[in-house]
C-alpha cells in the first residue's frame, strides 16, 4: 500500500498536529439546553426534591422507546444494579455475560452476591456471541446481560429466544446506544429490563445518570422499592432531568449524521492495513455510535495499539483502547469461564475505539482521522524507534 508523500513528522515527534486544537469538545453548544437551564433556575427547579423534569424525562423516555414504565437513576452503572435487584438476583445466582464487557457491570453482578459466567464474544464485533449463550448456560444461572458496544450490536431476538427456553431474565445494556435500531426495535425495549446512561461523554449526557426501561409493572416497582431509603437512593437530579429533554428531542437526528458518517469513515479508513470495523449481521439495524469500534491487528499495521493511540491523540484525533476482559488480570474464584476465549483475549488486546463527537462535524474533520493515519504510517520506522 502506498501513501501520498508526506515529509511533516507526525505531531507524537514534533511536527504541528492535523488538529492543533485538539478533538471536539462534548457536549457541544446547545442553545435549548442554555434555554432550559435558564427556565430550571427561574421556576426554582433546580434546586428541589421533586419538581417537573424528572417525571417529564420518564414521560418522554417511556413514548420514545414505547414502553410504559421508565425509572430514571443517578448513573447507567447503578441502573444495572438496579435492574439486577428488581430481578431478585442474589447469592448462588449466576449471570451471563460476554467476556469483553464494560466493567461496570461485572462488579454490579457482585454487588448483588451473584457470579458472573463469561461468555464468548462473536469475532467480527467483538459483542455477546448468541450462538455460544445457550451452551454456556449452567444449573445455577438466572439472567444474562447483553451489553452493544462500540458500534456492534447484539441480535436480541436469538438471546430472547434462548432466554425464553431456559426461564432467564435479561437485561439489555443500551448505554452506549440510546435510539439505536436492533431487528426493528430501540435498543433496550427487547430485554426485561434495559438500561440506558446519560454520563458526561454519552450520546445523552447530563454529567452523569441513568435510566430503567421495562414493560413489566412488578419489575418496575421492585426497582422503586430497592432504591427507596426514605429518600430514593441515587436519583437523578431536576437540573440533570431539564438538560437531557432537549437532547432527546435531537438524538434521532444527530444519531442519523453520526451513522451517515461512520460510513463515510470507513470507505476513508478502508485501506489501512490493521484496521477492520466492527462489522454487525444483516438486518434491521442502524448502529448507535458512542464510540466506533475497530478491530486492530498490531502485526499487520506495523505499530502496538498503545503507540497508535498516542501519536493519534498527538494529531488530535481522539483515539483510544477499549475495556480490559473480564477474565484477564482477576481472580479465577471470581468468575465462572463457560469456555474458550480466545476472541475475548483479541478484543482485550485489539480494540480500537474513537470517540463520537467528530462524527457531528464535516467532511473535513474525517478526512483529518485519514490524514492522521497517512502520517503515522509514513513515519512508522521513526515511531518504531
Amino acid at each position: 500500500m502506498t501513501f501520498p508523500n508526506d515529509q511533516q513528522l507526525p505531531a507524537i515527534l514534533g511536527g504541528d498536529p492535523i488538529r492543533p486544537e485538539g478533538p471536539p469538545v462534548w457536549p457541544i453548544a446547545d442553545k435549548e439546553v442554555e434555554l432550559v437551564l435558564q427556565a430550571a433556575y427561574a421556576d426554582g427547579s433546580w434546586g428541589k426534591y421533586e419538581g417537573k423534569y424528572v417525571p417529564e424525562l420518564e414521560k418522554r423516555l417511556a413514548a420514545y422507546h414505547n414502553l410504559p414504565h421508565v425509572l430514571t437513576v443517578g448513573s447507567g452503572t447503578f441502573a444495572v444494579e438496579a435492574a439486577l435487584r428488581a430481578l431478585r438476583i442474589g447469592a448462588n445466582d449466576e449471570v451471563l455475560l460476554a467476556a469483553y464487557d464494560y466493567p461496570g457491570n461485572f462488579l454490579c453482578i457482585h454487588e448483588v452476591g451473584a457470579m458472573p459466567a463469561l461468555v464468548e464474544v462473536k469475532p467480527g464485533n467483538w459483542n455477546l456471541d448468541f450462538e455460544k449463550l445457550e451452551a454456556s448456560i449452567g444449573p445455577t444461572s438466572r439472567a444474562i446481560i447483553a451489553s452493544h458496544l462500540h458500534g456492534g450490536l447484539v441480535p436480541m431476538r436469538e438471546v430472547m429466544e434462548i432466554a425464553a427456553r431456559h426461564g432467564l431474565f435479561v437485561i439489555e445494556d443500551a448505554a452506549q446506544c440510546p435510539g439505536a435500531l436492533i431487528q426493528g426495535r430501540k435498543a433496550g425495549t427487547w430485554g426485561d429490563i434495559g438500561v440506558l446512561s446519560f454520563g458526561g461523554s454519552k450520546l445523552l449526557t447530563a454529567g452523569r445518570g441513568g435510566a430503567l426501561l421495562t414493560s413489566q409493572p412488578k419489575l418496575f416497582q421492585r426497582a422503586k422499592v430497592a432504591l427507596y431509603r426514605g429518600n430514593l437512593v441515587c436519583p437523578l437530579s431536576e437540573l440533570q432531568a431539564a438538560v437531557l429533554l432537549p437532547q432527546l428531542d435531537k438524538l434521532d437526528e444527530r444519531n442519523a449524521l453520526r451513522f451517515r458518517s461512520v460510513a463515510a469513515l470507513f470507505k476513508l479508513l478502508r485501506d489501512i492495513p490493521g484496521l477492520t470495523p466492527f462489522q454487525n449481521p444483516d438486518g434491521d439495524h442502524q448502529p448507535g455510535f458512542y464510540k466506533v469500534g475497530f478491530q486492530f491487528d498490531t502485526m499487520r499495521f506495523g505499530l502496538t495499539r498503545n503507540r497508535l493511540v498516542a501519536a493519534l491523540r498527538a494529531e488530535g484525533i481522539a483515539f483510544g483502547e477499549g475495556f480490559r476482559a473480564a477474565h484477564i488480570g482477576r481472580s479465577p474464584n471470581r468468575f465462572r469461564n463457560t469456555g474458550d476465549l480466545h476472541e475475548a483475549e483479541r478484543a482485550h488486546a485489539g480494540t480500537l475505539i474513537l470517540h463520537h463527537p467528530v462524527l457531528l462535524e464535516n467532511d473535513a474533520a474525517l478526512q483529518q482521522i485519514l490524514q492522521a493515519f497517512q502520517r503515522i504510517m509514513n513515519h512508522q520506522a521513526l515511531l518504531q524507534s
